[in-house]
This record gives C-alpha cells, sequence and structure tokens, in this order.
C-alpha cells in the first residue's frame, strides 16, 4: 500500500514538471513585460528628470532606467522556475495553514533580497545625484537597508512573489486534474475491457458446456443402432466428424452469419435422419436476405435437439420439425416448431435451453428473448428474438 501511494505521488510530480515550452513561454512573459516596462520608463518624463539629477556627468542618463528594468525582470525569470518547483514540490492538492505560512515567510524574505539587490543594482546603474556647480554642502546619504525595510519598498516585490506563487500553485492543480482525468479514462477502458473479457470467458464456458452434451446425445443416439443399421451408423459417424470438424473451424467466433448455422444445423439433421429411420421431416425455411444477419454460434442446435428429445421422443408416426428464420422490424427471429406432446407445465429446461438462454443474455442483454410454448396445433414452439444486424453493419458502429 505504502509503495503504491509512492509510485503515484512520483508519477503526479513526474507529470507537473515543467515541458520546455512552458520555460520558454515564461522566459517570453517576462521579457515583454521587462521591454513594457523599459518603454514606459523611457518615455515617462519624471523618470528621466530624477536620472538626469542621479547622474549629473551623462548629458542622456535615461538608457540605464531601461536597463535596470531588464534586470528586474530577468531577475524574476529566473526566480520563477524555482518558485513553480516550489509550488509543485510542496504545493499539494489541498492548502493547509503551515504551508501557506511557509509560503508567506519565504516570499517575505525572498522580496526583501530581492529588494535590496535591486537597489544595489540600481546605484551602479545610476549614480547618486551631485550638488550643482557653485553650490556648497553635500546631498544626504541614501537610505540605509534598515530604512527601507520600513518604508516598506519591499511590497511590490512580495506581490509579484505571490501573483508567480499563485500562477504556479494553479498550473500545478491544472495539471493535476487532467492527469487525474487521463488516469480515470484509462481505468475505464480497462474495465470496460477486462468486463468484455469477462463476458467472452462466460461465452467461451457456455460453448464449451454445450459441445460435451451435443456429443453426448448424438452419440447415444448412435449407439441405438449399431446392431440395427451397421450402414447408417457408419454414416452417422462420418457425419459426426464432419460436424465437429465445422465446429472446431469455427474457432472462438460468437457470432457467425446464418447462413453457416443453418449449414452445421442441416449436418445435425443429416445424423438425425439416420436415426429416425425414414420417419422424419424436417423443413427450413429462410429467406436468403438473412444469410449475412449475425446469429450466436451453435444456437439452433440445442433448440432443434430439444424438440428431438422431449418433443419427438414419444410420437409413434412421422416427426416432424421445422426452422424458420424472419426478420421483424428490427429483429431477427428464429422459431423451431415440432408435433410431439408440447411442453409440460412442470418440465425443467435442459442444458440446451439453459445455456441458451444464458448465451443470448450476455451477448444482447434486454434486447433478447427466448420463449417457449405450446403450439395451437400440438407440439413445443422455441422462439428466439435477437437484435437484427451483419458484420458490416457492425464493423461501421465500431469505426463510428
Amino acid at each position: 500500500m505504502t509503495g503504491t501511494r509512492h509510485e503515484s505521488s512520483d508519477a503526479s510530480g513526474s507529470v507537473t514538471r515543467l515541458t520546455r515550452g512552458e520555460i520558454v513561454a515564461i522566459v517570453a512573459f517576462w521579457a515583454f513585460l521587462a521591454a513594457l516596462t523599459a518603454a514606459g520608463r523611457l518615455v515617462d518624463p519624471r523618470v528621466a528628470a530624477l536620472a538626469a539629477m542621479r547622474a549629473a556627468a551623462r548629458p542622456e542618463p535615461t538608457p540605464g532606467v531601461a536597463t535596470l528594468a531588464l534586470v528586474e525582470y530577468a531577475l524574476w525569470a529566473l526566480l520563477t522556475l524555482p518558485i513553480f518547483w516550489m509550488a509543485r514540490r510542496f504545493g499539494g492538492d489541498r492548502p493547509t495553514l503551515v504551508r501557506v505560512l511557509a509560503f508567506l515567510a519565504i516570499g517575505l524574505v525572498l522580496a526583501v533580497a530581492t529588494n535590496a539587490l535591486l537597489q544595489a543594482i540600481s546605484e551602479q546603474l545610476m549614480p547618486r545625484p551631485q550638488p550643482p556647480r557653485g553650490l556648497s554642502g553635500r546631498l544626504p546619504p541614501s537610505p540605509p537597508l534598515r530604512g527601507m525595510f520600513f518604508r516598506y519598498s519591499f511590497l511590490y516585490d512580495f506581490l509579484v512573489y505571490v501573483v508567480v506563487l499563485g500562477a504556479g500553485l494553479a498550473r500545478n492543480y491544472l495539471v493535476r486534474h487532467r492527469a487525474r482525468l487521463e488516469e480515470t479514462r484509462r481505468l475505464q477502458a480497462e474495465a470496460a475491457q477486462l468486463q468484455a473479457q469477462l463476458a467472452d470467458a462466460r461465452l467461451n464456458a457456455l460453448r464449451t458446456q454445450l459441445n460435451p452434451h451435443f456429443l453426448f446425445n448424438t452419440l447415444n443416439a448412435i449407439s441405438t443402432l449399431v446392431e440395427q443399421d451397421p450402414r447408417g451408423v457408419r454414416r452417422m459417424i462420418a457425419r459426426l466428424g464432419d460436424l465437429l470438424r465445422h465446429t472446431l473451424d469455427e474457432g472462438d467466433e460468437q457470432e457467425i452469419p446464418l447462413a453457416r448455422e443453418l449449414e452445421m444445423l442441416r449436418r445435425y439433421l443429416e445424423i438425425m435422419e439416420v436415426r429416425f429411420q425414414g420417419n422424419l421431416d424436417v423443413s427450413v425455411d429462410a429467406d436468403v436476405s438473412l444469410d449475412d444477419a449475425l446469429v450466436p454460434n451453435l444456437v439452433l442446435q440445442p433448440l432443434v435437439e430439444n424438440a428431438f428429445r422431449h418433443g419427438l421422443a414419444s410420437v409413434r408416426t412421422t416427426g416432424r420439425v421445422e426452422v424458420r428464420a424472419a426478420r421483424d422490424a428490427g429483429d431477427l427471429v428464429l422459431t423451431v416448431r415440432d408435433n410431439g406432446a408440447g411442453p409440460a407445465k412442470d418440465a425443467r429446461e435442459g442444458v440446451g435451453l439453459t445455456n441458451t438462454r444464458a448465451r443470448l443474455a450476455q451477448l444482447y442483454g434486454a434486447r433478447q428473448r427466448l420463449t417457449l410454448r405450446a403450439g395451437e396445433a400440438g407440439g413445443a414452439v422455441v422462439e428466439v428474438r435477437l437484435p437484427y444486424h451483419t458484420a458490416a453493419e457492425r464493423g461501421s458502429a465500431r469505426d463510428g
């Protein structure tokens, strides 16, 4: 826990470091203020008169005033970097009384030192005024540092320090806020990715439950014909091998086009036709325009198998199974109908229907529905309703 806190603190510090562009912007800002102040002092007659008095030996003393402005703001440009570093290092996310008092104390010391340094530079750039010729006496000495302190001449420098510190704290807060937003977006993206991986794992688990269930039921059907129809058994085993190979070729795709799903279903129906020995009538009705519609992989086989096991098991005449696919507005409707005894009121759903229902809920949420009901003319009707979409539409939506 402690290591994590230190890592996040270091990462936050690295994020808030000044970039090269920001350093250039700081220098440009102070250079602009220096040029503006120097130009203002050059055209100000009061400053020019004062400078002339302090440097009577030079007829044009005003360049010293401009130089002083450049030196003053160059000094603040240099001080801005450590002040910003202090704001980044000790500013924190929330101001505390201790931090505020410490910043103010540092500002007072820095303002007094800066003011004294600028006063010394001013004495060098603009010498003290000389008494006019013909007048005796001397001018009073310049006020000492203590006198300057009590005259509050350092307050201007303290005000500049407060402004620079405030800018550093504001920048620090803004950069950290942006970093938190980036981190939040990253965590949300990772959470969505993990959620998708979890959903995919659940779907794969449901599919792996269907495959052994289907294989067990098919082998059980084959075993009933071993002695009665050896040739038919060989055909069933060959069809089963083709069907398993086709299932493996589908890989981990959760959705496949309806045309491929119907192709797998037909191979399964060929196995069942051998088992029922000519007492089976199967019809598949699906318009060609629906071939590209995406459906869950292996969604029809458990529904048809449910019709064989629970609907046609007790039928003594020809068993009939009807598979139909139709489009209803924005939905695709898959229907499996049989002519068996119909669903019992207290019957429990088997593995096929239970897993199919769970897969549909995982894939489509509330936009799907699976219903099992008794048919109007007898038998059972299983209806699956899911959103109609194709691979091209899904790709366009992902790109958008």
